[in-house]
């Protein structure tokens, strides 16, 4: 039996002004090609999963409708994030009308199963590596199930199979995947991330991590990983261990933090030495106002808001370049919040900015609670679930505001100019530092 596994990997957004300033601004172009970039980690491990009983393909397909062959296949396992979803289930149309079998799974797919299987012969919910084996047997039997759902089981990191990076062509990649944790303890209220699917933090065990970058390294002399982490440091003991078994293999490497990594000194040298060269910080807001709420547990960032700019300085000032990540349209932002978030990249000195609109994604806190309010524009529209297209009622400016505020922001902060500008800073900020250092030493 031959299974292709199949990544809808096309990255756009449904504005032609936001396609017009990615195709002119630097920085947002760079963005889009990192997306676009990277395969599937999910649909690779699952690959790794599958005996050699089966044989396995692994596709991706940034454009449906120019895709004029289906991959030859008796089953096809389809991944695709929201914003790709109505592509996904067109493509899966396609194979089954061929007399092929479909099995959908994912983020999307866990928030409204019943919605993909009317397109496909069946749905795996929750993480994947539970239900997968199980897909596998039945279809070896002949007796295929329409759900396939974790039912509160969860999957240990521990029992992880090395992904099938053999199936890649390397050469297409700018960066490959390894994933070291999933889950994250701050849940953000439009977080659509892996805290949809296990309901704890967990860690993968540091030999194993360190196998898949070798393997990685096998078709790849030196590659640069992204950890595939939401939040990747959470547990100090496990992440300096990764940190130390990391170094010898002189990678370079980029991931997702919370900011308060600043607070380790040893943690931020590690990484450093281990060849980190950039990490993306969910800052969220540049006011008090916006950020107030945002995490539902503890609202922990807000206790940390104070200490942002020093946060940033220290994390850089180690060598490791931050990419702080805002999130416009929070309720407590009004239209002022446009002109703060660029005030603020150049006062904090970061590397790189990220500006993203907040997307009610389908299963999120944020997602009901706008619905029950009346606040959804269009409720199943989900090519606006691109981060980059606006689809709620704001609470302190209209949709059209937050639309147009998002492209003069970008259309200020993403010139090449100002790029430039904010890489000089860092390069700067990092020589004083090593220069503090040395005299320190000396003294």
């Amino acid at each position: 039996m031959q299974i292709a596994f199949v990544a809808i990997s096309g990255v756009r957004s449904g504005n032609r002004a936001l396609m017009d300033v990615g195709l002119t601004l630097p920085g947002f172009v760079e963005r889009s090609q990192v997306i676009a970039s990277l395969p599937s980690l999910g649909l690779l491990t699952l690959a790794g999963m599958t005996p050699d009983a089966f044989d396995v393909s692994y596709h991706e397909v940034p454009d449906v409708d120019a895709l004029a062959e289906l991959p030859p296949c008796d089953v096809a396992a389809i991944s695709s994030y929201s914003a790709q979803i109505r592509d996904g289930y067109r493509l899966a149309d396609r194979f089954r009308a061929a007399g092929v079998k479909v099995v959908m799974g994912g983020l999307h797919v866990t928030a409204l199963p019943d919605e993909a299987l009317a397109h496909a012969d069946a749905v795996v919910l929750g993480e994947g590596e539970i239900g997968w084996p199980e897909v596998l047997r039945d279809l070896a039997a002949g007796r295929l199930r329409r759900v396939y759902a974790a039912a509160g089981r969860e999957y240990d990191l521990a029992d992880s199979p090395m992904p099938r990076f053999d199936l890649l062509d390397v050469d297409r990649y700018n960066r490959l995947t390894v994933q070291a944790t999933r889950g994250c303890p701050w849940r953000c209220e439009f977080c659509a991330a892996s805290i949809r699917l296990t309901p704890r933090y967990k860690a993968k065990p540091v030999e194993r991590v360190i196998a898949e970058i070798r393997e990685i390294k096998r078709h790849w002399p030196r590659p640069f990983i992204e950890f595939a982490d939401d939040n990747g440091f959470v547990s100090r003991d496990h992440a300096k261990a990764l940190l130390r078994a990391l170094a010898p293999e002189r990678v370079h490497w980029f991931s997702e933090s919370d900011i308060s990594i600043a607070d380790d000194p040893e943690l931020l040298e590690l990484m450093r030495e281990s060849g980190c060269r950039e990490l993306l910080i969910g800052l969220e807001s540049p006011t008090v106002d916006g950020i107030e709420g945002v995490e539902q547990r503890r609202n922990w960032k807000r206790t940390r808001f104070a200490r942002y700019l020093d946060d940033i300085r220290r994390i850089q000032g180690h060598g490791i370049a931050v990419n702080g990540c805002f999130v416009l349209g929070l309720d407590g932002d009004g239209p002022d919040v446009f002109g703060a978030v660029e005030e603020f990249v150049r006062a904090s000195g970061q590397f790189d900015v990220q500006i993203t609109v907040m997307t009610p994604f389908p299963g999120t806190p944020l997602y009901e609670r706008l619905r029950q309010q009346g606040r959804l524009l269009e409720p199943e529209d989900w090519e606006r679930c691109s981060l980059f297209d606006v689809n709620f009622w704001p609470a302190r400016m209209s949709p059209d505001e937050l639309q147009e505020g998002l492209l003069w922001l970008a259309r200020r902060l993403y010139t090449t100019q100002e790029r430039d500008a904010r890489h000089d800073r860092f390069w700067a900020q990092r020589r004083r530092h090593r220069h503090e250092a040395l005299v320190e030493v000396h003294a």
